[in-house]
């Protein structure tokens, strides 16, 4: 190999290898930040307060934290309809839940049938139509927050939205590398919120 062969030779492999630790050092970051990156939690004063399905022992009281400080009239609850625990359907059991509550006369019920986020927002658009207003605060567990946020906007057109993390330890956190319940869900919303905006948005 003569010396301008070999120049170029090593000239291309230097070039693969910064390219290779370019590589590198941008997945060791997003790997670092992948948790945080799936959490927004920017709660704004809204009309009604949008409880989704799911995690019933932390969003409804996080949903009914936010009427009390002030962010919304009313709160919707969205509960499957076809659910059941035992010889209870879900929606009885919430149904009795809101009948307890010091604030029950601003909670109301929406049964939904969809088993995805977009549908379950086409499911909620129907009980938010009724509901006075245009600003919408989505409750929802952190780690769901930035696809169920991008999925409403999305899908509801006229009406605005943000949304407000509710916390449970034992499914997720930001250093999700620290346990293993915590990567699975980490990785699996991640999974999720790439194909929602690469495939189901467009479909």
């Amino acid at each position: 190999m003569t010396g301008d062969g070999l120049t170029k030779y090593i000239g291309r492999r230097g070039r693969v290898w910064i390219v290779a630790v370019l590589l590198a050092t941008a997945l060791v970051v997003f790997a670092a930040n992948a948790g945080r990156l799936l959490v927004v939690n920017a709660p704004q004063p809204s009309d009604v307060i949008l409880v989704l399905a799911g995690e019933t022992d932390r969003r409804p009281v996080r949903a009914l934290q936010l009427l009390d400080q002030g962010y919304g009239r009313r709160v919707v609850i969205d509960v499957p309809a076809a659910a059941r625990v035992y010889d209870s359907s879900q929606v009885q059991l919430a149904q009795k839940y809101v009948q307890g509550l010091p604030e029950a006369a601003s909670v109301r019920i929406c049964p939904i049938v969809g088993l995805s986020t977009r549908d379950e927002a086409r499911d909620a658009e129907k009980c938010l139509a009724v509901e006075a207003g245009s600003r919408i605060l989505i409750v929802t567990s952190d780690f769901h927050t930035r696809r169920s946020l991008s999925i409403f906007r999305h899908e509801i057109r006229g009406k605005s939205f943000s949304v407000a993390a509710a916390r449970d330890d034992t499914q997720f956190g930001t250093r999700w590398w620290i346990r293993r319940q915590w990567a699975k869900t980490c990785v699996d919303e991640w999974m999720k919120l790439v194909w929602w905006t690469v495939v189901e948005r467009w479909g």
